[in-house]
């Protein structure tokens, strides 16, 4: 398939993650891979500097057969049809497999099993899988079931269509009521399981909306501009204010100590079949719920 470059200085990347529909990840494999046409010329550095005007042709890699093993792991389904489903992550489960983790208790063995389809596009290890969730970070995830209904959902969250919003219990009082970070984010450098702030990182851009005050504690709602690695934790720390049980990222485990508090509770998409806009939320988990009483509780106390 080809496409005309409308723009200046577009990396090719990003150029054909939007065109085509595939994650900036994929698209960045498979051209260092394979290459793409670029005016007829082969070209395999995914930041290849594109003009307007420029011919590109990229191939889409045909879907792999599946091979991860299908695991009867219950499944929190909110929403399925034959395109897409939408379902509540637990605290604690692993999206997919890979080379650090290869048990058969992810989130796609639980999907190949309760779901009758899942795309290909993302290959063998992450069918069907759009955008990811932390481990440790429950809630909302849209899962593709054929590959026009992933590129249609990875485009979307690629152009920043798709909303998506998590509630947090951080630590520390918030001065604002409400801001923005927009701070870059990469590996870290000083350990290659975490990520940083760092001006040569991707630009990310997280915003926050303080629910409630607990003095010691704040419950926030976090809405993605971007989708970084690890990007509200990474934020939330960079402000002094990490999120309560992420170890990680300094967050405290005095009131939580099983992993970060932090829930994708709402997500906004259009239909990748009929672009009907549809939204989806999600209550906090009952142990996040548990932990909000105790604090609500310790609230009514000092202010008798």
């Amino acid at each position: 398939m080809v496409r005309t470059v409308d723009k200046n200085n577009v990396r090719l990347d990003v150029f054909v993650s939007s065109e085509w529909g595939v994650s900036r990840s994929n698209a960045k494999t498979v051209i260092e891979k394979d290459g793409a046409l670029v005016n007829g010329v082969k070209r395999q550095k995914s930041g290849f500097e594109l003009k307007k005007g420029d011919v590109v042709d990229f191939e889409v890699p045909k879907p792999e057969v599946l091979e991860v093993k299908a695991e009867n792991i219950p499944l929190d389904i909110v929403y399925e049809d034959e395109y897409m489903a939408v379902v509540n992550k637990p605290q604690g489960m692993v999206v997919h497999q890979a080379s650090s983790y290869k048990k058969n208790d992810t989130l796609v063995n639980a999907l190949l099993y309760n779901l009758d389809s899942l795309s290909g596009i993302n290959g063998v290890i992450r069918p069907g899988i759009v955008h990811r969730l932390d481990k440790d970070t429950s809630g909302l995830l849209v899962v593709a079931k054929n590959d026009e209904a992933h590129k249609s959902l990875a485009s979307q969250i690629e152009k920043k269509t798709a909303r998506r919003i998590y509630y947090g219990l951080c630590d520390g009082n918030f001065k604002e009521d409400e801001g923005t970070v927009d701070k870059p984010i990469a590996r870290s450098k000083k350990d290659r399981k975490k990520m940083a702030i760092d001006e040569n990182g991707r630009r990310a851009v997280t915003h926050y909306k303080v629910l409630k005050r607990y003095g010691q504690y704040t419950l926030v709602r976090f809405e993605l501009e971007t989708g970084r690695t690890h990007q509200i934790r990474v934020h939330a720390a960079s402000l002094h204010h990490p999120i309560v049980g992420d170890e990680v990222y300094g967050g405290s485990t005095a009131l939580y100590n099983h992993g970060q508090l932090l829930h994708a509770k709402e997500l906004v998409l259009k239909h990748p079949h009929t672009d009907e806009i549809m939204r989806f939320e999600c209550e906090l988990p009952q142990y996040f719920q548990a932990v909000l009483r105790k604090l609500d509780s310790k609230l009514i106390i000092n202010n008798e």
